[in-house]
């Protein structure tokens, strides 16, 4: 028994300091949990009661960053003196403390640490190992792209080399006509990524949703938009810097053998040249192009802090979406440019409409469908809901019709701040739901805007909340769930919207399929995952009061048949096995054992503290699940994409476990 602590004084020697700094950092779990029951006893007694208990949890709270109220302070101490305090003395002594903590902590931890672990080293893998099971559709898919850019380039080099204006401009001709070719092809092409009902319609077809990466579309258009950027140059700068000069310069009698009859039998100036129209459609062009590319690169649109601030005010999402409209007078000029050409008369060589007609119509008619179907989608809002960290959620009524698969998103616009703008959001309703609904973040001017007004429209009692128009159900990475058996599904904060409908969906199918076994002894003919994980990271604890419901009723479902097994991980708490939350995870596995309720999260799904370490999550998983396809869902920001990408691919490669990643992109 641990005796009182009378010849503690205030002040502190240098060696006095040394050994507490050795007890802080002894590697033994005895010695760091009597150094926290010393912290916790205040009066130096050698004992600790109710009060000094109490006044330690309101301390490490705050530090943990946990919302406590001081009757829970009460509780929760009070829960400790019922486990520890048998024999109703008032105190605990540290013998008791100790042996508490011991079982508290997580199996297999024989120490406290004060320092997050970085976790278990990994294993080098080549790169070649990595990029073929990674990216392989990716590839074989840029792969065919640049082939056609490099056959349609050459083929017009060529062909330009045997023609009689070669013999003024030279080379210069062939690479510009080359880069030509490629422009059209590309600026038909960057229209089908964002066709987005086309997409969604093509992705239910398995054939092709196997070998064509559809999640990658949004990249892909960024891909070919940095093509256009090349074959801009290389068009635009061969002709401006070489090929007029060289017909503006060349010798007159050249000039009367080859182009002349082209220039009306006049050899014109530089400055004749640029004032012609398909020169000055092609300018206007490219002035069009060099506003809008740039604001819709990551910096601009997202309004990076590392931007003057000068230029932030005129960037933003907002100013991404108007500049981006200026495509349509780009691709008018671009017919027009291509109608008046210096060497060629002859309708069958003018091809740029060839190119551009169906894609054009085929972006033209999902817009015009888009327009009409979002005109008669103006939706009844059922239900709005304010939660800390500025979320809206809205429940909205199911238009007639509506049909959507878990994983779906949908556009959301509200003409009150704008009748132009409209933003994806996931749906966190299932399919079976007799509603709709969407939980928002505020991330951006438009969604602080529509957060501030409905909070407005709430505070002020207004019977009518400001108008919401919805559009879609579109397709997304999410929905490919179905194709396996075994699913991991990984949200960063908001990024857990598009798995709430998954859970939902298999949490009513497993309702069904018990119905159907009792009724008539066969279970539902849908096809649900064998077993699903969803492990949920965020950094504030009001992030669970999000979708407390739908953790409860998963709870629940788990009670019956145990599909689906939740990983909260909170990482404003010190990783379990810190001293800085060792009472934290001592009252959280008092009270859940107790009540069966985790004082975090308020639900029977347990919170875990710091960062989950991947690697030993996905190698528990493939020992686990040996011989198995697992499907990896993630949504969130692109640090932990390329860690979890990283993973999945090592983890094939040694294992007999297939591990397929899938990001959520729109």
């Amino acid at each position: 028994m641990r005796g009182g602590r009378r010849d503690w004084k205030r002040d502190i020697t240098k060696s006095e300091l040394h050994s507490y700094w050795c007890r802080m950092t002894d590697p033994w779990l005895d010695s760091r949990i009597l150094l926290f029951f010393d912290l916790c006893d205040r009066n130096m007694d050698g004992r600790i009661d109710e009060r000094e208990i109490k006044q330690v949890i309101s301390l490490i709270s705050p530090i943990n960053k946990l919302a406590l109220k001081n009757k829970e302070a009460e509780e929760y101490a009070a829960l400790i003196m019922e486990a520890l305090d048998l024999q109703h003395r008032g105190y605990i002594q540290a013998s008791e403390f100790e042996a508490l903590c011991k079982a508290s902590l997580p199996k297999g931890s024989s120490t406290i640490s004060y320092q997050k672990n970085h976790g278990q080293q990994q294993e080098p893998i080549s790169k070649a190992e990595i990029l073929f099971r990674s990216y392989w559709r990716r590839t074989w898919i840029i792969g065919l792209w640049l082939t056609i850019c490099f056959a349609l380039f050459t083929w017009k080099f060529i062909q330009y080399s045997h023609r009689a204006a070669f013999q003024v401009m030279g080379y210069c001709l062939s690479t510009a006509k080359g880069a030509a070719e490629t422009l059209k092809f590309n600026m038909a092409l960057i229209l089908l990524p964002v066709c987005r009902n086309t997409i969604t319609w093509l992705r239910n077809n398995p054939g092709l949703n196997s070998v064509i990466p559809f999640n990658d579309n949004i990249n892909f258009h960024k891909v070919i938009a940095g093509g256009i950027v090349i074959g801009i140059i290389l068009h635009g700068g061969t002709h401006l810097a070489c090929d007029f000069p060289r017909i503006s310069g060349s010798d007159r009698s050249v000039f009367r053998q080859t182009i002349a009859a082209n220039f009306g039998y006049q050899q014109p100036s530089y400055f004749q040249i640029l004032s012609t129209t398909e020169v000055a459609s092609g300018i206007a062009m490219v002035v069009l192009m060099m506003i809008a590319f740039p604001l819709a690169t990551k910096w601009p649109r997202r309004q990076s802090p590392s931007l003057p601030k000068s230029v932030r005010k005129v960037t933003g999402y907002n100013t991404f979406w108007y500049s981006h409209h200026l495509f349509v007078p780009v691709y008018a000029l671009l017919i027009v440019h291509s109608m008046f050409l210096f060497l060629t008369d002859n309708l069958v060589e003018k091809t740029t409409w060839m190119y551009i007609a169906i894609p054009v119509l085929l972006y033209a008619g999902e817009r015009i469908t888009r327009a009409i179907r979002s005109g008669f989608s103006e939706v009844e809002i059922l239900k709005v809901s304010l939660y800390p960290g500025k979320v809206l959620s809205l429940k909205l009524q199911k238009p007639k019709g509506f049909r959507h698969k878990s994983g779906m998103y949908i556009f959301i616009q509200c003409p009150q701040i704008s009748p132009f703008e409209w933003h994806p959001f996931s749906l966190t309703c299932g399919p079976e739901d007799d509603y709709l609904s969407v939980h928002i973040k505020t991330l951006g001017d438009w969604s602080c805007q529509l957060y501030s007004l409905f909070e407005e429209a709430i505070l002020t009692g207004l019977k009518q909340y400001p108008k919401i128009y919805i559009d879609g159900p579109y397709g997304a990475s999410s929905q490919d769930h179905i194709k396996y058996d075994i699913v991991i599904m990984v949200g960063l904060g908001i990024g857990i919207t598009p798995f709430v409908s998954i859970l939902k969906d298999i949490a009513t199918r497993l309702k069904k399929s018990s119905i159907n076994h009792a009724a008539c002894g066969e279970g539902s003919l849908e096809k649900i995952p064998l077993k699903a994980y969803l492990y949920w990271v965020t950094r504030e604890q009001s992030s669970f009061n999000w979708f407390t419901d739908v953790m409860k009723e998963i709870a629940d479902t788990n009670q019956k048949q145990a599909v689906v097994e939740v990983f909260n991980f909170l990482t404003s708490v010190y990783q379990e096995g810190d001293a800085r939350s060792a009472l934290i995870t001592i009252i959280q596995s008092l009270y859940q054992a107790k009540y069966g309720i985790d004082i975090v999260s308020r639900t029977p799904l347990h919170t875990q503290f710091g960062r989950p370490n991947w690697f030993n999550i996905f190698s528990k998983l493939a020992r686990r699940h040996r011989g198995a396809r697992i499907g990896v869902f993630y949504c969130g920001p692109m640090t932990l994409a390329r860690e979890l990408e990283k993973l999945c691919t090592k983890f094939s490669t040694k294992t007999s476990t297939i591990f397929v990643f899938h990001k959520e992109n729109y």
